[in-house]
């Protein structure tokens, strides 16, 4: 038996310590889920807990088929997307002049790097952004990511593959 499984079952009944464990199981990937596409600590907690908050509302009528990970980084998925709608990408010419000419130390540079990644990655069409997300931010198998959105191992390696090269583009450009 899986212990996600049990751990529904239980939430089912009321049992407010399988909440707990469930939570505890799946909150830090999920959080480094979220965090990964919208780069905002707080936002990704948001999120993240979020996600939990629907799945635990649909929780009667959810069928345990073995792939609840998978079925919680569809719900925080959609949230994500509803991220990206909401905001609008700011990009270093958008920054102010004194903070593009501001003296950098390696502090300033380390969050440089990491604006200048988080837009390359968001610049990627949303179906090679999610793909490079599961496999480099969270660590999944290709072949996991195929089952987790659906699709052909084939068609992933073939988004993996475009998205490096467009990351490197954009890096590149940098």
């Amino acid at each position: 038996m899986n212990a996600d499984f049990l751990l529904i079952q239980k939430m089912r009944r009321g049992d407010e310590q399988a909440f707990d464990l469930f939570v505890r199981g799946h909150y830090e990937a999920l959080l480094k889920y979220c965090y990964y596409h919208c780069f905002d600590a707080a936002y990704a907690e948001d999120l993240t807990q979020e996600t939990f908050l629907r799945f635990f509302e649909k929780l009667s009528d959810y069928r345990y088929l073995g792939k609840t990970r998978n079925y919680l980084y569809t719900i925080a998925g959609n949230l994500c997307r509803d991220y990206y709608k909401k905001t609008k990408e700011c990009s270093l010419e958008e920054l102010p002049e004194e903070a593009q000419a501001a003296p950098q130390g390696p502090e300033e540079e380390e969050i440089l790097d990491q604006f200048t990644v988080q837009a390359a990655v968001n610049a990627l069409p949303e179906e090679w952004r999610e793909i490079i997300i599961l496999y480099y931010f969270q660590g999944l198998r290709l072949a996991e990511i195929a089952g987790l959105l659906g699709i052909g191992l084939p068609l992933v390696k073939y988004r993996m593959k475009q998205a490096k090269k467009r990351l490197e583009q954009l890096l590149g450009e940098e």
